[in-house]
Order: structure tokens, then sequence, then C-alpha cells
């Protein structure tokens, strides 16, 4: 039976890479698929993955319904054999549904990944429409890891290299860019401390307000 299956991590944790990788085992299988994207690192229309890899996808716009997209294609007498949702977690919670609708009235299993809270540990509304939908959720036993070597369950938004916690749900950015807006997993202890590699080392380096004397 067709499923709609919801691949979810942290930031780092290879989701896109993943997504290619079942694209490129389908299509050397001779399958066709329908790929969609949101605001991917690498630009509009582009599934992207941090170890280089690219490929051309749909553009998913506001409003837009996924649902009628694939009926049309189809209806044109193109192939569609199966649906790879990236940064799915920017998908608006109606889009998710039309997801469903796709796996359930046109028989065509749909793949989503996400991240499945932000900066804020809040929920994505698409993350969380896709947990309470999908038939299944899988998260990626790729683990990322927090700068202390701690497993990362965390994501964190930073400029400059400080931990921000307010702001827009979705600001478009990447890990590892301290000069502007980035993206850094953190563990939980240092998520709610709000300590990112870049101010863990600032202390580090700090002086001891009171040096201590031996007696």
């Amino acid at each position: 039976m067709p499923e709609l299956v919801f691949f979810s991590g942290t930031m780092d944790c290879g989701k896109s890479t993943l997504a290619l990788q079942i694209e490129h085992n389908r299509s050397a299988r001779g399958l066709q698929g329908m790929i969609f994207t949101r605001d991917d690192r690498a630009g509009e229309g582009k599934l992207s993955s941090r170890l280089g890899l690219v490929t051309d996808a749909v553009e998913v716009e506001d409003g837009q319904d996924l649902y009628a997209y694939l009926v049309d294609h189809l209806s044109q007498g193109r192939r569609a054999d199966y649906v790879i949702a990236d940064e799915a977690q920017f998908l608006a919670p109606e889009q998710i549904d039309q997801l469903a609708r796709v796996v359930d009235d046109l028989s065509l299993d749909v793949y989503a990944f996400g991240i499945t809270t932000d900066f804020r540990s809040k929920l994505f509304p698409g993350s969380q429409r896709l947990v309470e939908l999908a038939d299944r959720v899988e998260v990626l036993q790729v683990e990322a890891l927090c700068w202390c070597g701690a497993r990362a369950t965390h994501n964190a938004r930073t400029i400059g290299g400080q931990m921000v916690v307010e702001g827009a749900q979705v600001v478009v950015g990447d890990v590892n860019q301290p000069d502007d807006i980035g993206y850094e997993v953190l563990c939980r202890r240092h998520h709610r401390r709000r300590m990112t590699a870049a101010t863990a080392r600032a202390s580090a380096l700090s002086p001891d307000v009171l040096p201590v004397e031996a007696v």
C-alpha cells in the first residue's frame, strides 16, 4: 500500500541527502518522481544537500494546491510514480493534507523530509500536521552533534554566533555561518543555556574575575 512517510531530524542530519538518494535509487529503476521543495539553500526550484548534491525540483508557492498540481501533471499524460517533498516543515498544513490525498486517491508514495521544531523549540505547522497524518514517522539515525559532542536535539538560530530566540519562524540560512544569520544544532542543555560554539569559545578564553591563589 502507498504511504505518507515523514523523515525527520535536526538540521545537518542528512535529510536532503536521503531525499536525493531515494530519488537516485528509484530513477535508476526507471521510475519518475515529482519533487517538491520550499526555500532550499541552493535557491528556487532546487533540492540540495550539504554534500554538494543538487537536483531540480518544483518550488512550492503559498496557497498552491499540490494535489491539483499532480492531477494536472498526470492528466497531461506525464508520469509521476512517487513524490518527494523536501523542506516539508515550510509547507502549510493544508498542503500536507493535499499530500495525504495524493497517497489515498492517486496511490502514490509520498516521502516528506523536514525538521520538526524551529529555533524556539516550537513545532512548525507543516511538521505538526505530518506527525498527525503520516503513516510512518522516521527519525533519521545519522545523529548531528552539538559542539560539546553530545547528540544534538535542538535547532538554534544565531546572529554573529550569538543564539537568538525571537524573530520570524522562517528565515532562510545555513549552519555554521557566524557572521550572518545562521543556524546551529545544539543539545538540549546548551540550547536552554543559549550557549553556541562561538559563545563557548569566548567563555573559555575569558580570564577569571577573581584569581584563585593557593593558601
